[in-house]
């Protein structure tokens, strides 16, 4: 597989309601230029009906990300929900989406990702929306770190973080938020800086756990000594699998827990694209290598060998990345986005499926003599990550 390193971490220390939000949020992100506290347990959800207590719910089946005296326990998958208000072309209405989040948690989901800058701002909106009637009952993640009305790119200055939790608060219409990561670590702030505010910010009560995203070893070492670290979240599937050369050991090593984003590789891995796929209007994977009509081209086959071993298991594409990196680690908790409910359940079934080390040995063996073509951004995102 080939691979996109800076250097290695153990050694350096929406779509808004107009194009231009949009196009704001997209360089942001470094998207390119486009066309066109206390435990808490979410166990129990009152929105659960009878008829939906089966095939495609992931009722009573939960995983604990960090450490065992104070770790969040959640649902065993987290929806992702970027991709409801921007980055992925023509996007379903807003109603509809608040019904999906809603029929997620119906089926056992009780953990949501958003960020301040999907959109900007109306992501949050949205998920706060939508989870305000079971708030109690389920988790939800955001992101600060982006500098969206001022003239940097990052800013997690102390001052700017304060600012965003509480501008987070209202839009996501609860007083506490459950886990609070940095979206990409700040070059120019000491994460001792960003580890102490979020800190305060835990006696605060206005947020219960603090994460990561994207971040290397050593700055993972480095903020956990200063606020213990609940998750890190970062891009884990088949075809991206760096975390586990990089960070996977310290996680192991410090309990803290992984939130694996992209697991089916934006998309890719569903099976649900090919190379005359439109990628260039409005849609941020246009713009990344390994999406290109060459790139996708190649790639294809490893959806064909993922069909092929789905074949004899009764399990779908998606149904096998999914399972896969659940199977190999208990601490990962992975994060598919969709706006389909059809995919929702899908990627849900997966937590039914257990695959043994002979079938994970055999799947990664026939992938990775496929070989993946392209890197996983282009250059300027991959600046932003530190492996």
């Amino acid at each position: 597989m080939k691979k996109n390193i800076k250097s290695h971490p153990e050694n350096k220390n929406a779509d808004s309601n107009s194009r231009r939000g949009f196009l704001k949020s997209a360089s942001l992100l470094g998207l390119g230029t486009m066309a066109g506290g206390p435990m808490m347990s979410y166990a129990s959800n009152p929105l659960m009906t009878e008829n939906k207590k089966g095939i495609g719910t992931i009722l009573n089946k939960k995983r604990k990300l960090g450490s065992k005296k104070n770790p969040l326990e959640v649902s065993a998958i987290q929806l992702g929900c970027m991709g409801m208000t921007n980055g992925r072309g023509i996007h379903p209405d807003h109603q509809t989406m608040v019904n999906l989040i809603r029929q997620a948690a119906d089926r056992g989901c009780d953990f949501f990702d958003t960020a301040e800058v999907y959109g900007p701002y109306v992501n949050e909106e949205l998920v706060g929306e939508a989870l305000a009637p079971i708030r109690n009952k389920v988790a939800i993640s955001t992101k600060f770190g982006f500098d969206i009305e001022g003239p940097n790119v990052m800013n997690s200055r102390p001052e700017h973080i304060r600012k965003v939790a509480e501008q987070s608060l209202k839009r996501l219409k609860t007083d506490r938020i459950d886990l609070f990561l940095q979206h990409r670590v700040d070059p120019n702030v000491p994460i001792e800086d960003v580890a102490g505010t979020v800190k305060d910010l835990i006696k605060e009560g206005k947020v219960l756990h603090f994460g990561l995203s994207e971040a290397g070893a050593q700055t993972i070492r480095r903020a956990h000594a200063v606020c213990p670290v609940t998750a890190v979240q970062s891009e884990y599937s088949f075809m991206t699998r760096l975390p586990e050369e990089f960070i996977f050991s310290t996680l192991q090593e410090l309990e803290i827990g992984f939130v694996a984003y992209s697991p089916l590789c934006r998309g890719l891995l569903s099976g649900n694209l090919t190379e005359y796929s439109d990628l260039n209007t409005n849609d941020i994977r246009g713009s990344w290598p390994r999406f290109k009509p060459a790139a996708l081209r190649s790639n294809i086959r490893i959806v064909e060998a993922l069909n092929e071993f789905g074949k004899t298991r009764g399990m779908t594409t998606s149904q096998i990345c999914i399972a896969w990196m659940m199977s190999k680690y208990p601490f990962i908790v992975p994060l598919p986005g969709t706006t389909k409910l059809s995919h929702l359940e899908e990627d849900f079934r997966a937590a039914d499926f257990t695959l043994t080390q002979p079938e994970i040995d055999e799947i990664e063996s026939k992938i990775a003599k496929i070989g993946v073509v392209g890197d996983r951004y282009d250059a300027l995102q991959q600046s932003r990550v530190e492996y």
